[in-house]
């Protein structure tokens, strides 16, 4: 949960963005197409991202107008300016990025000497879109555990020097389209922020730091965004004879898989959903949302996952100056909020939330800032973290008063939101998907698993029609929905063995066994069809078509890539990640129709989703256990 602060406030931001603005029409100038792909790539990503200008830290020629280093320390310089104070008056000095000039030492270091500042307590945080949150948590808490009264953190990005066309000629001017990706999206700037618990209260206002929230899911999902890794990520640049022959295969381009990206939302809006049923966020006190979206693309989509989870801000409420100032990766949330205080007029009571969610490998982050008047009472120093919700926060007991709840559906789809989010993160940390997303599966283990599976699925169909045969009265409609969904998958385990025989399996198809996670999960399965008026199994089918549905097409690609087998012995698994959203669709208009009879059929809903989670991880856990 969100670390929490009490005396923790920003005293200024400042930022700098290199050179002049580049409009769309100027880009091929500085960053020229690398073959006959490059211009129908650019216009297609362009007319999706919604950036209309950005900046670039190097020249038409190629050459570096400015370090990183420099960069990062304008930026400083434009902050400390507006705090009127000195470096004198820092003693911790936070920086994040992906990285600097040089590989080693740390980027703060390399920004200290920069800058000739005094001795300090220093932080390097590489990562992505994130790291800048990061080195501020770790400011915020130096400051509130009394070890700093005033600290800076700092976010640059210099991506540009990596897109010159000069830098694919090692690959024949060739590249893939992960590759290609970025070279339009990002670009360069930095931000700082100074953080102190002696605010000076100018324009008759204080900004307060709340707390912090970032959590990653490295652990669950492979490598998204990556720099120093093949296009397969099997192999590092450090691992070529040459940094020459690593150049040549690709190793040094920077890549975004965009296959993952819809995971990320899924991910990112799931934690909002939990703090704001934990009391941390109420989207009705949201004043400003500052989020951090990579393009305009993305906006519908985060505008559709808060509204379906009833938790929307009024988009007249966002916040973003991506048009204008591009993305600049962890910069940019600095350079959002610093503009934001210059161009906007903020009040006390008023609440800043941001949202930075990071491809790299799967992570989010949030904090939220409150307005405080000048004169308002402030807590003592010293030291002040807190692991709780505020009072007003703890008391609310649910996101939503169902009475007022814009879709009947909603206060359900919450709890079946929360239990999806750790049952999926467990999934993705069993031993056999683990297997595949640290790249070590193979024909033979692609054989065990869809032999394990084949007789689990041959039983769908048949307890869901021992379902059908226990609903009665007003529920007819809903067994006619289960009858339809078990005609659609009676006969999907026969797909599912041949593709197990393309894998070269050899059992007959009545040889085959279940594992004990799959024999447990099977028997509760047809215990509850058999009782009366089964409503509850809708929480295990939300789970299984689930893992279909978001699991599976994030699964296929991996197998394909390491898997020596033609794309025939993945029928199963195409046919599912497709066809299960449908099957989604049908399963909502199930629920409504069941919670329109009865109420309170939800918590028996939630109940079986919960139980069927326990035992289809089982499932998964004890595949690598029988080979």
């Amino acid at each position: 949960m969100p670390t929490a602060f009490d005396r923790v406030y920003i005293e200024a931001a400042g930022f700098h963005l290199p050179g002049p603005a580049i409009a769309n029409d100027e880009m091929d100038v500085y960053i020229a197409p690398i073959n006959r792909i490059s211009g129908r790539i650019k216009a297609r990503i362009l007319a999706e991202n919604g950036i209309a200008t950005r900046h670039y830290a190097i020249a038409p020629d190629g050459s570096t107008t400015m370090s990183h280093a420099a960069l990062a320390a304008a930026a400083v310089r434009d902050c400390l300016n507006r705090a009127r104070t000195t470096l004198a008056d820092v003693s911790l000095l936070a920086v994040g990025s992906s990285g600097g000039d040089a590989l080693m030492p740390g980027f703060a270091s390399m920004l200290q000497g920069e800058l000739g500042a005094p001795p300090m307590s220093t932080l390097s945080s590489q990562g992505i879109c994130a790291a800048g949150v990061t080195a501020l948590a770790h400011a915020a808490q130096g400051i509130a555990l009394g070890g700093h009264r005033q600290a800076l953190t700092v976010a640059a990005e210099m991506p540009s020097r990596m897109f010159k066309q000069s830098r694919f000629a090692p690959r024949g001017y060739d590249s893939d389209f992960d590759a290609h990706f970025l070279r339009w999206m990002l670009s360069d700037g930095a931000g700082a922020v100074l953080l102190t618990d002696t605010p000076s209260g100018r324009g008759g206002v204080r900004l307060k730091l709340k707390w912090i929230h970032q959590q990653s899911f490295a652990g669950d999902y492979p490598v998204c965004m990556q720099l120093g890794l093949t296009e397969d990520r099997s192999t590092s640049f450090l691992d070529f004879p040459s940094c020459s022959e690593a150049e040549a295969a690709g190793a040094l381009s920077l890549r975004q898989d965009i296959r993952l990206l819809p995971h990320l939302f899924d991910v990112a809006i799931h934690e909002y959903v939990k703090l704001v049923e934990t009391g941390w966020v109420q989207p009705t006190r949201i004043d400003h949302f500052l989020c951090h979206y990579s393009s305009a693309k993305f906006i519908p989509v985060v505008e559709d996952l808060l509204y379906k989870a009833g938790l929307s801000i009024p988009r007249e409420r966002w916040y973003s100056n991506l048009t204008t100032r591009g993305n600049t990766g962890a910069a940019s949330i600095f350079v959002m909020l610093a503009e934001f205080l210059d161009t906007r007029a903020i009040k006390p009571g008023e609440q800043i939330l941001c949202f930075i969610p990071e491809s790299g490998r799967i992570s989010a982050a949030y904090m939220l800032l409150e307005v405080e008047a000048a004169d308002a009472p402030m807590p003592p120093a010293g030291r002040q973290l807190r692991d709780t919700p505020a009072p007003a926060g703890s008391t609310v007991a649910a996101p939503h008063d169902p009475a007022s709840a814009p879709e009947p559906l909603q206060p359900l789809l919450l709890q079946l939101a929360s239990l999806w989010q750790d049952y999926r993160s467990q999934v993705w940390r069993s031993p056999v998907i683990h297997k595949l997303v640290s790249g070590r599966f193979d024909v033979a283990a692609y054989r065990n698993w869809t032999g394990q599976w084949v007789p689990q699925v041959r039983e769908g169909s048949r307890w869901m029609r021992e379902a059908v045969a226990s609903l009665t009265g007003d529920y007819a409609p809903l067994a006619a929905l289960i009858e339809t969904h078990a005609s659609d998958e009676q006969n999907d385990f026969m797909i599912l063995y041949q593709d197990y025989q393309a894998a070269g399996g050899t059992q007959p198809l009545d040889a085959l066994r279940r594992n004990p996670g799959g024999e447990a999960l099977n028997a509760y399965l047809h215990a509850l069809a058999a009782t009366p008026n089964p409503v509850g199994l809708l929480g295990a089918i939300y789970i299984i078509e689930g893992t279909g549905q978001r699991i599976v097409p994030a699964l296929l690609p991996l197998l394909r890539r390491q898997v020596a087998l033609p794309p025939a012995a993945f029928r199963f698994l195409e046919y599912h990640g497709a066809n299960d959203e449908h099957h989604l669709a049908r399963w909502l208009l199930a629920v409504e129709l069941v919670l329109t009879i009865d109420p309170q059929a939800a918590a028996a809903i939630v109940a079986t989703a919960r139980r069927t989670a326990q035992l289809y991880l089982m499932q998964f856990d004890h595949i690598e256990a029988i080979a």
